[in-house]
């Protein structure tokens, strides 16, 4: 068969050459067996190359990344006048999810100044990380096939082909399909997903400044790309760089194969004939087979078979039973018993913290080795299945580096599961209340602020329903490993449609960060997220919490102090003690003035999330004059006093506030009036 042939790979000497004329270099992989395969391609991450000659680089396990690169660099640019040179490429692939219509994420072809790419999976495709996204420096330019919209990235939809420079938001995007030659511009789409061998050509005309992009499910190609993006490619190209694919999986897994691959510099890559490349194997049927000796006496049959009919009952009994609903949600659905091997049999020892929801255990996959939180709703939980199903509907489809990634759960009889990103650092809470030999200085504490606020903004705004989370405060960011903060816990999140009306609801929420509009209203809306956003400015850059009940000689209410001590002109006299003074002035004013504007009591004189990142970002300027907090008629009076009465008869000297429903339940830091 062909693609037994040599993998015809020319880097000839003019790639090494500083000569300035313009260079031919070729690669040709009708398939991917050859002897000296290793040495031309270098394979990282979960890439492998399969008996048959296909190169698979994810398989269906979930946040995989993959990579296949030529081992060595293409010259991509005049040396002596900085231009770059045309190229084109040909490829078939195909992506098979684990799930039916359920994929995650994509592929990109890849043009990069390095093969080691410092990347992430899931929503960054392997290329690209939560750090480095939109960098100038970063010299990448790749061709996405996703299969996830994310409205990180402002995805059209899960089924598209994107151009990306140096980011993941594309600069031009279109969904998958083919215009059908002969018949106008009609278009036939294509589901990238559809485990179909789809060919690919990728094209850039130097001279035109022209990138086009071609797909089909058939070797003949269109006349008409399905994406053209007029750009120059000059200044996002090194003289030299590596060229490949990228791959990855994220809360649901795809395998993605390349069966062929074909690239020429300054020339028409060589075509590739799908009836001539390698077939993606059929996936092998389930079956069960019993197979008995004839030798064997009736009596050793009857007990084997009772010994089967036992096994199979007891698998039965102790199987996840799997509702309708659970198929239709989007993260990955963990067996109960992987779990419970990750977390030691949640034990104590791998105990993180527990809360109103239930206990949270630390945990170690055994496959991929990643370390996860997974919290395990409690029996005696009163929130139970409701808030459980709330949580995985809200962030199971959420994807910012601000938010704690959801990235599966579990559903086992009465035990209720859910897998996250596991936060190195803990909740924020901890470095401010609880160990006095941990201090975060003002810079990491600004760039949490910012952080929780950049994914606070994506909630009410870059998400297609509207995220209210109801529950912002210090002890729900978590910090990973370089002390970014990340928002968690939407357990008490309630989703509405954009240019809706929240609905009246409960009232959830913790003392100290509850609207005070929310016990008249009902409604937890976008600026009751502000108003908790405003007390969590205060907490951080105070060091105190939002109500104290042992404060000497102090307003509890830490927006009453603080907005007492801005009126007597000493503002700087409620900045952490233990900052020793080290901060930016101007910086720490702006905090304090913005959560003094954000904890309004009137709704109407508060920011949305957009005015509040745009302060703190420096892109405008808060307003010169501050109106007084307690305003808001009706409300703020009979909250204060709600408040000071609920204070004196409940609140306890721990770290966490308790107190018992008119029910006589027991809650932690939960409000139900």
């Amino acid at each position: 068969m062909p693609y037994f042939l040599p993998v015809l790979l020319t880097l000839i000497p003019l790639l090494i050459s500083t000569s300035s004329s313009q260079p031919t270099a070729t690669v040709f992989f009708p398939g991917f067996k050859s002897p000296n395969l290793s040495t031309n391609l270098t394979l990282t991450g979960s890439a492998e190359i399969q008996a048959n000659g296909i190169l698979k680089l994810t398989n269906d396990t979930g946040r995989l990344q993959g990579h296949a690169f030529c081992s060595s660099p293409f010259r991509f640019k005049n040396s002596s006048n900085g231009q770059a040179f045309s190229f084109s490429t040909t490829f078939a692939m195909a992506i098979v999810p684990e799930y039916p219509k359920l994929g995650g994420h994509g592929l990109a072809f890849t043009i990069a100044a390095s093969k080691d790419l410092k990347a992430l999976p899931r929503q960054y495709l392997g290329i690209l990380n939560a750090t480095n996204v939109g960098n100038s420096s970063d010299y990448l330019v790749a061709v996405e096939f996703d299969t996830v919209q994310d409205f990180e990235f402002q995805d059209i939809n899960d089924n598209h082909v994107g151009i990306d420079i140096n980011s993941l938001n594309s600069t031009a995007s279109l969904p998958a399909g083919y215009y059908i030659d002969g018949v106008g511009l009609v278009k036939q789409n294509v589901s990238l997903q559809s485990g179909e061998t789809i060919l690919v050509w990728i094209e850039y005309d130097s001279v035109e400044k022209l990138v086009n992009v071609t797909i089909s499910l058939s070797s003949k190609k269109p006349s008409l790309p399905i994406l053209s993006l007029k750009v120059d490619l000059s200044p996002f190209l090194q003289e030299f760089m590596y060229v490949g694919f990228s791959a990855s999986t994220g809360l649901l897994a795809s395998s993605h194969y390349i069966l062929g691959w074909s690239f020429k510099i300054n020339g028409e890559a060589q075509a590739l004939d799908l009836s001539s490349l390698p077939s993606l194997p059929r996936p092998p049927e389930k079956h069960t087979a019993l197979t008995v000796g004839v030798s064997v006496s009736s009596v050793v049959l009857v007990i084997t078979a009772l010994s089967v009919a036992v096994y199979i009952f007891m698998k039965i009994k102790n199987a996840d039973v799997i509702e309708d609903w659970e198929l239709e949600i989007g993260p990955q659905r963990y067996d109960y018993h992987e779990l419970k091997r990750a977390t030691n049999g949640f034990s104590d020892k791998a105990l993180l913290g527990h809360g109103g929801f239930g206990k949270v255990y630390k945990g170690k996959l055994k496959d991929s080795k990643t370390q996860v939180a997974v919290k395990r709703v409690s029996h005696e939980s009163k929130q139970g299945l409701r808030e459980f199903m709330s949580e995985i509907a809200s962030i199971g489809r959420l994807r910012h580096r601000n938010l704690v990634q959801l990235l599966g759960w579990c559903r086992r009889r009465g035990d209720l599961l859910l897998v996250y990103d596991y936060m190195a650092n803990g909740s924020l809470d901890k470095f401010l209340f609880d160990d006095p030999k941990i201090v975060l200085n003002w810079e990491q504490r600004l760039n949490i602020i910012k952080g929780v606020a950049s994914g606070l903004l994506y909630l009410h705004e870059g998400y297609e329903q509207i995220v209210v989370h109801r529950d912002v405060k210090a002890s729900n960011v978590l910090l990973d490993d370089e002390l970014n903060g990340k928002l968690g816990d939407f357990g008490l999140a309630k989703l509405y449609e954009h240019g809706s009306n929240p609905g009246t609801t409960r009232v959830v929420g913790t003392l100290g960060y509850l609207a005070p509009e929310l016990p008249k209203t009902g409604k937890a809306t976008t600026s009751s997220d502000v108003y908790a956003l405003g007390a969590f400015l205060l907490e951080v850059a105070c060091g105190r919490r939002p109500i104290e009940s042992n404060v000497s000689q102090e307003e509890p209410v830490l927006i009453d102090w603080v907005w007492e001590k801005f009126t007597q002109g000493r503002l700087f006299d409620v900045v952490d003690i233990r900052l020793n003074d080290k901060y930016k002035e101007d910086e720490m004013l702006l905090v304090l003035k913005l959560g003094l504007i954000c904890s309004n009591d009137a709704p109407m004189a508060r920011p949305n999330m957009r005015q509040a990142v745009r302060y703190l970002d420096g892109e405008a300027e808060l307003p010169e004059v501050l109106k007084p907090s307690r305003i808001y008629e009706g409300v703020g009076e009979g909250f204060d006093t709600f408040l000071h009465s609920f204070m004196s008869s409940t609140f306890d000297n721990t770290s966490s506030y308790s107190f018992t429903d008119q029910n006589g339940n027991g809650r932690t830091s939960i409000v139900s009036l």
